[in-house]
């Protein structure tokens, strides 16, 4: 009896729940499985699980119930570590200052001896 209403229950739950939430749960269960089939022993993740896992915490607020292959902190280190690669990848440049053609330096060092007079600002205005 005690079953029953436990399904009954679930059942009235799942039915007034967004369509969005039920198909991400369906979507998280189903790719464990997945896994847990490819798998002989112990679960291997690759890369793409690690993805939709980081993906999954950010688009739904319920994914912590749903995880049984490893645990939800696991996932948040992964999605702070995809972060961390992202932002590197994002922000890479050569370190320091464009470098400048050596036209532009000889010129730069002949007007600077050509006229002792003059500054930085008036050889920059001179330059441009």
């Amino acid at each position: 009896m005690n079953i029953y209403l436990s399904l009954l229950i679930g059942t009235i739950r799942n039915a007034l729940r967004a369509w969005q939430d039920v198909e991400l749960e369906n979507l998280a269960l189903r790719h464990q499985l997945a896994i847990l089939m490819r798998s002989a022993r112990r679960p291997r993740l690759e890369p793409a699980d690690r993805l939709l896992w980081c993906w999954l915490s950010r688009r739904w607020s319920r994914w912590r119930s749903a995880v049984v292959v490893v645990q939800p902190d696991t996932i948040v280190r992964w999605h702070r570590t995809a972060w961390r690669h992202y932002w590197t990848w994002r922000s890479r440049r050569p370190p320091g200052r464009p470098r400048i053609s050596a036209e532009v330096r000889d010129l730069i060092q002949r007007l600077a001896g050509d006229n002792p007079r003059w500054g930085a600002v008036r050889i920059q205005g001179e330059l441009l």
